[in-house]
């Protein structure tokens, strides 16, 4: 069959973890009047924010401006622990698309709030393509290299992961000195840049090399 013909979902639905992280991009965190942390500002969502290419991104009617984020996400494939820089993408099966999306109003009255400003339902999209690192270095001369892009209708905000303050070597050490990876884990490496999202948009990221994600804004119940 065509794969033009054919319905992608998430690639699976239950990793134990996902990661996030927030300010990564040094062009982001200028653009919010805001400056990169000294060490990675990361937080967790729920696996019940995730669905698949296609499926609708359901704005909540406790928000009333929720942006989404296209992101470079990388996947667990090899449990790890306080792993060395060096070695970490060694225990990376793959890299996939993402559409991260937060409740901003939300999170901007009080920091404090990020769980709850992250975690509504078909709050992560992720998939189609799960592309695994042997084929990324086929691809890229290097990591860096990736370019990533939210877009919304005409708007979009690109830039490479070269321009990461924390680039995804160092993301999968810092993280498996906090707590073990497991296979499957999902660790999203931060955004170029997040835009509004209202019903009737559709919502994208694109990684060439990697895949395009989009999903449909709808209102939520």
């Amino acid at each position: 069959m065509p794969v033009r013909r054919l319905r992608f979902a998430a690639p699976y639905l239950r990793p134990r973890k996902i990661w996030g992280i927030g300010l990564n991009y040094v062009d982001h965190a200028a653009d919010l009047a805001e400056t990169v942390p000294d060490e990675p500002a990361s937080f967790l969502k729920g696996d019940h924010t995730i669905i698949g290419p296609g499926e609708p991104i359901p704005v909540p009617p406790q928000s009333v401006r929720t942006t989404t984020e296209g992101e470079l996400a990388l996947v667990v494939g090899r449990e790890c622990r306080n792993v060395s820089v060096d070695d970490a993408l060694e225990h990376v099966f793959g890299v996939t698309t993402v559409l991260d999306q937060t409740a901003e109003d939300i999170l901007a009255r009080n920091p404090r709030f990020l769980t709850r400003a992250k975690n509504f339902p078909g709050f992560l999209s992720f998939g189609p393509q799960l592309v695994p690192m042997a084929e990324v270095r086929t691809t890229f001369d290097r990591i860096g290299d990736i370019e990533v892009t939210t877009a919304v209708g005409t708007r979009n905000r690109s830039n490479t992961v070269s321009r990461m303050r924390y680039d995804p070597a160092f993301l999968v050490a810092f993280h498996s000195a906090v707590m073990p990876l497991f296979p499957g884990d999902v660790l999203c490496t931060g955004t170029p840049g997040a835009l509004p999202i209202r019903p009737g948009d559709t919502a994208c990221c694109r990684i060439p090399g990697v895949g395009e994600l989009t999903n449909p804004v709808v209102t939520g119940p």
